[in-house]
């Protein structure tokens, strides 16, 4: 082992006192071992702290920082301010890594220099820890950087490992936005062309999904996506302009199928699909998926939400 680090784990943790454990110790299992591991702990209040200096004592290469609350994304920049590693690997606070995320990431970058970030499919887990039995299908090929008004193909930001020269014109995470912070990363990267972003098709992330709060959470999710679009606006207008109204009705009609697999509220699913349909009516013969998902919504509606999907 190198007595610098080749990976650089950045961890944002904010009252993350019920998975970090277990997040931390999938970083410990993992079977590449040169990394260092810098939990930012952003103005938690619980025993998120004493956690972590638990794990310092036992092994060196855990380092706490501690800030005031600010959100992720200054945890994330912070942490990158800090790291030593080439490479930078994000992980939330309750994601897990399968034991060769590293090892395969670091082959994989170290064989393809022209890769400037990569990343893998995903495993859904519940709360618990239970697997859903579902794995992301999400490895795309010739990513553009308007592929990223559509959707994100990385699923989460536990899934990006990322050279640390990449952040040398991109002043790390934009600090105000919320929920579409990766995304806007990943288009910036895209419209630069200098580097590759990559897919690498295996399983390495257990992505823990919550379904508390998520009503409020898909509103805070479409604020975050707006703020993204206005963001690469000011970079590339005649994009923007060109995809806005198909990528907006992409999004909402994902928001609607949200609300069908959590078994929210029927209200809620028909005004997301309802602007969808509106937002990019003159292409919806082209869009039969999206056409399905309406008549599903519509249906819990009219049968006064009895009806249960698993979409």
């Amino acid at each position: 082992m190198t007595s610098s680090p080749f990976v650089t784990i950045v961890i944002p943790a904010y009252n993350a006192v019920d998975f970090l454990s277990d997040t931390i110790q999938s970083v410990l299992n993992q079977s590449y071992e040169n990394w260092e591991l810098l939990v930012v702990n952003d103005g938690s209040t619980d025993g998120t702290s004493a956690l972590v200096n638990t794990y310092c004592e036992l092994d060196h290469r855990i380092h706490l920082i501690t800030k005031g609350n600010g959100g992720v994304s200054t945890a994330r920049n912070l942490g990158i301010k800090k790291s030593k590693g080439e490479l930078i690997a994000f992980l939330d606070s309750d994601d897990l890594w399968l034991k060769d995320k590293l090892s395969v990431h670091v082959d994989y970058m170290r064989s393809h220099p022209q890769i400037g970030l990569s990343f893998a499919r995903v495993e859904l887990i519940e709360s618990n820890g239970e697997t859903t039995n579902k794995l992301t299908n999400n490895i795309e090929e010739n990513l553009e950087p308007q592929t990223f008004f559509y959707t994100n193909p990385t699923i989460t930001t536990s899934n990006i490992v990322v050279r640390k020269s990449v952040f040398d014109n991109l002043q790390g995470f934009d600090e105000s936005i919320q929920y579409s912070e990766d995304i806007d990363l990943l288009f910036r990267i895209a419209f630069q062309k200098k580097w590759i972003i990559q897919g690498i098709d295996q399983v390495l992330i257990q992505y823990r999904v919550h379904s508390s709060g998520l009503s409020s959470k898909l509103t805070k999710m479409e604020e975050g996506w707006v703020a993204l679009m206005e963001n690469a606006h000011r970079i590339a207008p005649q994009l923007v302009t060109k995809h806005y109204s198909a990528a907006h009705a992409a999004h909402l009609q994902y928001w609607a199928k949200q609300t069908l697999r959590l078994d929210m509220s029927p209200f809620t699913g028909v005004t997301f699909i309802n602007r969808a349909l509106i937002s990019d009516w003159k292409s919806l013969h082209k869009k039969p998926k999206m056409i399905a998902i309406a008549l599903l919504v519509y249906l819990r509606l009219v049968t006064f939400n009895m009806l249960k999907f698993n979409v």
